[in-house]
């Protein structure tokens, strides 16, 4: 099991995955540009400061307002996949939907909703053409029961589609990373990785550092920065309840959830700055 999740995070982390990440800077473009970013004058001792106590404060932020979701959504993919009998699928679409519009409302700031709702849906394409287990010329699967997964993930993508749900991304990498079988820790860990790493991607596309020291803050500044992130979020749940069919009280998500704080922005004057994204007179970056 550790070897098969050792691969997967290999795939997972691949930058080459057409994930649409590389079109957001995640508010740093801005933070940039309204001049709380040490300007590229600078030594280069100072801007690795200065990028470092960046992506410190949006990681704080991201994990608090995302991995609940995250966590969330995963669970409810590995309890439809590993119940038997099945759980009905429209169950857990119904769940799953929640979770979207819940992260929806809570998200304020526009220009964030915008790059969730595109990476969410490339998230879920992906799992649908890359990930989904081929069929083999003799009409059979490689996989031993690939349909579960690959029926949830369409039928998800198909109301993304059409634009009944926003298909937000902490969701749908939830869905992924549960339909993948990788588990609820490695699930939140990689996806505060990839926020870290994208960050900083960002930062060499702005010509803020070099791709040089972009390594070496990703190798020995960011990794504790990412391992406490992680967990100490890894207890936060959304904390949402639904009705079932017959109107009684439905525990959605797990019974022991340790704490019910829920996602919460720790970071207003980022949150401030990305918003503002769209009134720069020039830019780079769609968010």
């Amino acid at each position: 099991m550790e070897d098969e999740e050792a691969y997967l995070l290999l795939l997972l982390s691949d930058s080459n995955l057409p994930t649409g990440s590389f079109v957001a800077s995640s508010g740093l473009e801005s933070y940039t540009t309204h001049g709380f970013l040490t300007s590229g004058r600078s030594g280069l001792g100072e801007r690795l400061l200065s990028i470092t106590d960046f992506v410190r404060e949006s990681l704080g932020t991201y994990a608090h307002t995302a991995l609940p979701f995250v966590s969330d959504a995963h669970g409810e993919v590995q309890r439809q996949l590993s119940k038997s009998p099945q759980q009905d699928i429209a169950t857990t679409i119904r769940r799953l939907l929640a979770l979207d519009e819940l992260y929806e409302t809570t998200t304020l700031n526009h220009v964030a909703r915008r790059a969730s709702r595109s990476q969410g849906v490339a998230l879920l394409t992906l799992y649908t053409k890359g990930f989904s287990p081929p069929t083999l010329p003799d009409g059979t699967s490689s996989s031993t029961n690939p349909k579960l997964a690959s029926q949830l993930v369409d039928q998800l993508k198909l109301i993304v589609r059409r634009e009944d749900t926003p298909g937000h991304l902490p969701i749908c990498w939830g869905v992924l990373t549960g339909a993948l079988g990788l588990s609820a820790e490695r699930s939140r860990f990689l996806h505060l990785f990839l926020h870290a790493r994208g960050l900083l991607s960002a930062a060499v596309r702005l010509n803020v550092i070099g791709p040089y020291a972009a390594q070496q803050l990703l190798l020995h500044s960011l990794r504790p920065l990412v391992a406490a992130e992680a967990q100490k979020c890894a207890g936060l749940r959304t904390g949402l309840r639904s009705l079932d069919s017959e109107g009684s009280a439905d525990g959605l998500f797990d019974e022991g959830v340790i704490d019910f704080e829920g996602p919460a922005t720790t970071w207003p004057l980022g949150e401030i700055l990305a918003s503002r994204h769209d009134l720069q007179h020039s830019r780079i970056f769609n968010s």
